[in-house]
């Protein structure tokens, strides 16, 4: 047992509070740059007093990025996969548990091999799919000589075509399985006692009726835990979106933010790309303030 001293706590809080210092300091650099005026934010070193251009800067970035409508398709999209990853995990985690059938554990550990395959690393097969959907089914009727022998038959070429461009299900689908959520919620269903299980099934519930009653209002604080950071990561992301998204009406907000930094010769109102910046990063922040208590409770609770 470490003894706390005064000044063991000094050096613990020095510490912490440089630490908190370092990672606040980008932050504050954002929000006084986007109070600034044009000459202000170029001038070297830039001033760090706060000015009075802050809802100038503010209106012209919402203007420009045309963040009103990008706000909306980030918020659909950042819902969307964190609800499906929260969704898929907890069906995976719950069959890998609660059902005994062969190959379990590898299917698990299959799925944990996952998280050394980024979206990075399969982007390319991913944009084929989301291209068109079906061209797995196409190929397997090439293959199998089926699209051949249908149009010898009937004089009819088999073509199935499913684009996902520009659309939510095309933004949305690829990035909602998540190995993370799979083990996180398989960690907390093994502490479940075997005896809530037992007794569901003693008083005749089956299984969707045991998972819905009783095990999702017990992993409800996980739930939560496990939507805020899908949610965060899910608003951060820009690689996918960028490519899925070929008509610029349809992009987010992330991907919308490049239209606000100054291009080479272009006029350098940084102010205006650090206003367009705070209010893009205002939406997840605010949701980890309010999801704090039951981010931490779902991440190191172990009550049931």
């Amino acid at each position: 047992m470490i003894e706390r001293t005064p000044i063991f706590n000094l050096i613990c809080y020095t510490i912490l509070a440089l630490g908190l210092v370092i990672a606040l300091l980008p932050f504050g650099i954002v929000i006084i740059a986007a109070t600034l005026d044009l000459k202000a934010v170029n001038t070297v070193p830039m001033p760090l007093v706060p000015s009075s251009h802050f809802w100038a800067n503010v209106q012209e970035a919402w203007t420009r990025a045309d963040l009103g409508n990008k706000l909306v398709h980030s918020m659909i999209f950042a819902v969307a996969v964190a609800f499906g990853k929260v969704l898929l995990s907890s069906m995976a985690a719950f069959t890998i548990v609660y059902f005994r059938f062969p190959g379990r554990y590898l299917i698990f550990w299959l799925i944990f091999i996952t998280l050394m395959l980024p979206l990075e690393v399969r982007i390319v097969p991913t944009y084929s799919i989301a291209a068109n959907a079906l061209q797995p089914f196409q190929a397997i009727l090439d293959v199998t000589g089926l699209t051949s022998l249908f149009a010898w038959l009937f004089g009819i070429k088999i073509k199935l075509e499913w684009g996902l461009l520009n659309s939510y299900p095309g933004l949305v689908l690829p990035l909602v399985a998540t190995a993370t959520g799979t083990f996180l919620y398989r960690q907390f269903y093994l502490t479940v006692p075997d005896e809530l299980a037992e007794a569901a099934k003693i008083d005749g519930s089956g299984p969707v009726r045991f998972f819905v009653d009783v095990l999702l209002p017990l992993s409800r604080a996980n739930m939560i835990a496990l939507f805020t950071i899908m949610f965060v990561w899910a608003w951060n992301q820009y690689l996918w979106p960028l490519l899925i998204t070929t008509d610029p009406k349809f992009g987010i907000a992330v991907t919308e933010l490049k239209t606000l930094i100054p291009s080479e010769f272009g006029l350098p109102d940084w102010n205006v790309a650090m206003a367009g910046t705070l209010i893009i990063m205002s939406p997840p922040l605010i949701l980890v303030i309010l999801m704090q208590r039951w981010f931490v409770r779902g991440l190191i609770s172990t009550d049931k």
